[in-house]
Parts: C-alpha cells; structure tokens; sequence
C-alpha cells in the first residue's frame, strides 16, 4: 500500500512531468546562476557603500536601500526568466 506522498508525487509527475536536463543544460544553468549571483553582490557592494556614504541622512539611506531591493529582485526576475529559456529548450 502506497502512502499519501507517494501517491501525491505519483499524480504531480503525472500532470507536469519532471524535466530532464542533459549535462550542458545543468553547466548553463549554474553560469547563469553565478553571473546573476556576481550581479547582485556588485550591486549590494555598491549600494552599501554609498548607504554608508551618506551617514545621518536616513531619508537618502532608505531610498538607497529600497534601490537595492527593487535591483535584486529585477536581477532575481532576469535570472529566472533566462534559467526558464534553457528549461523550455530541455522540454523540446
């Protein structure tokens, strides 16, 4: 007798099958990761100094910081959006 999981696991793999990805696919999709992943720490190196730049004037630290969120999640929407083009090219 199965259990609940297994059965659950059975009826997902039925509705989206599990993508197989050659070797080249699994390279291209960590180089992607570590570009982005240099991207965003560039960014958050960046931004930080100039946080700690202005000091006392928290009204420019905060706008700074909400830069460097809105930056990290644009960067994190890219980084999906291509790691999706080498996803779908696996499905092909």
């Amino acid at each position: 007798m199965k259990s609940s999981y297994e059965l659950a696991m059975e009826r997902l793999d039925k509705a989206a099958p599990a993508v197989k990805l050659t070797s080249a696919q699994k390279k291209q999709l960590a180089e992607i990761d570590s570009q982005y992943a240099a991207k965003i720490a560039g960014r958050e190196i960046a931004l930080k100094d100039e946080i700690a730049k202005v000091g006392q004037d928290f009204e420019k630290a905060e706008a700074l910081r909400q830069q460097l969120a809105n930056e990290r999640k644009k960067l994190q929407a890219e980084l999906e959006e291509k790691k999706g083009v080498v996803r779908r090219a696996a499905n092909r």
